[in-house]
């Protein structure tokens, strides 16, 4: 994957432009990689690949409630998976 620095990427954004085209390209700042810029034509891919996970998992929770695979949960359960969630989303922001 070819790299450039943020400082260069604002400089020479059409050079940016056309690089992506070819492949991601690593946007560095102060020697750390902080982000990944792709073309449209990638980025639409990874949607539509996160979109057809999505439906496959969607459809999963309806072929086991058609199997009665299921478990009522109270709202201290749905409170504590909640709280479950922010904790792990805290720590992913903690470290990416």
């Amino acid at each position: 994957m070819r790299s450039m620095s943020a400082h260069d990427a604002k400089a020479k954004f059409g050079q940016l432009l056309d690089a992506v085209r070819e492949g991601p390209v690593a946007i560095s700042k102060h020697g750390r990689e902080v982000a990944v810029d792709i073309s449209k034509e990638e980025f639409d891919a990874v949607e539509s690949l996160k979109l057809e996970h999505l439906r496959a998992e969607v459809q999963k929770g309806f072929d086991s409630i058609e199997r009665g695979d299921f478990v009522t949960v109270g709202k201290a359960g749905i409170r504590k998976f909640a709280d479950s969630i922010k904790q792990e989303a805290r720590r992913r922001l903690k470290n990416p």
